[in-house]
């Protein structure tokens, strides 16, 4: 999770407004002359967007092609994060994978949870027949399945993809100056009304899903977007064992790792968001691999070693201010 830094020095000129949608709150703070009509508009923006990937809402578009409706042309927005979510899908082998709802559900993370049994290995090897993101393609405007059941979950990118929608949004009505925060993603463009870089603080991992939120790590976002993945806040306890929402989809089981979160800069929040699963999927030494051929991504590892935190971090990742 990450944390919008809140400025000391305030001019009139900035503004915020805030609001609650895909289970969370979202920020928009932005400088120069207020538009009374945003918040209407960007809720506007949010909700179509909920409209779209919520697998919550069963008359939403995802929840209708889930059900094997066929829906064509597929609307813009769906269309865009199907490709960059296959295009992520082949950069990180099939550690961000959208199609492994099935498994996502049978741990008990989205709508319909699955029973668990004594029999979970063999649910589980049934259920990964119908993921795989090469099962699945875009053809002339329409989704197509190799397989009918596959499942589309795109919890793990939609909310960066939200992120961007407002970005675009703001930057149309000729704001330039602004953070847009959904949940801990964030995008920022610009400067403070007080000529400061926008700061941003990463999260210090909690114990419980309910501790206490604090930043350690805070630096100056440069005009891109952030994103983390953690595995201490959206978990359940499954005969007295922890398990992560983060699963892995060729195991079908949660990652168990000393890796706790993952923070991922890159121009847009969509690909942020869903590269950051995808390393905690992957685990430090394979994602750090991976970011060896994306040098316009950085990232900052948050693991648990010899009984106190640590960190690692790509060489490209913006320095730590110091208190």
């Amino acid at each position: 999770m990450l944390l919008v830094v809140a400025s000391s020095c305030k001019k009139q000129e900035e503004h915020r407004f805030s609001g609650y949608i895909f289970g969370t709150y979202y920020t928009v703070t932005y400088s120069g002359k207020e538009n009374a009509t945003l918040q209407g508009e960007v809720n506007a923006a949010l909700c179509a967007i909920n409209d779209e990937f919520s697998v919550f809402d069963s008359a939403s578009v995802v929840s209708r092609l889930n059900r094997g409706e066929e829906i064509s042309p597929l609307p813009e927005d769906l269309i865009r994060v199907l490709e960059l979510s296959l295009n992520t899908s082949r950069q990180t082998e099939g550690a961000f994978d959208i199609t492994a709802g099935p498994l996502i559900r049978f741990w008990g993370f989205s709508p319909g949870e699955a029973e668990q049994n004594h029999d979970t290995l063999r649910v589980l090897d049934s259920l990964r027949q119908m993921v795989g993101y090469q099962k699945i393609s875009i053809e002339n405007g329409h989704l197509v399945k190799s397989d009918p059941r596959i499942q589309l979950d795109f919890n793990a990118i939609a909310k960066g993809y939200a992120v961007d929608k407002v970005a675009e949004l703001l930057e149309q009505r000729g704001i330039q100056n602004y953070v847009v925060d959904i949940g801990g993603e964030v995008r920022t463009h610009g400067e403070k009304s007080s000529g400061q870089a926008w700061r941003v603080g990463i999260q210090i991992p909690t114990e419980t899903r309910d501790g206490l939120v604090e930043s350690d790590y805070i630096f100056e976002m440069g005009g891109k977007s952030i994103a983390t993945s953690g595995n201490y806040r959206n978990y359940k306890e499954i005969n007295g064992q922890r398990v992560s929402h983060i699963i892995n989809p060729s195991t079908g089981y949660a990652e168990a790792s000393p890796l706790l979160s993952v923070s991922v800069i890159a121009g847009d929040c969509a690909s942020a968001d869903a590269y950051a699963t995808a390393f905690m999927v992957l685990g430090i030494e394979k994602s750090m691999k991976v970011l060896e051929h994306h040098p316009e991504l950085a990232a900052h590892f948050i693991y648990y070693e010899n009984g106190q935190y640590q960190f690692q971090q790509t060489g490209n990742f913006p320095a730590k201010i110091q208190k």
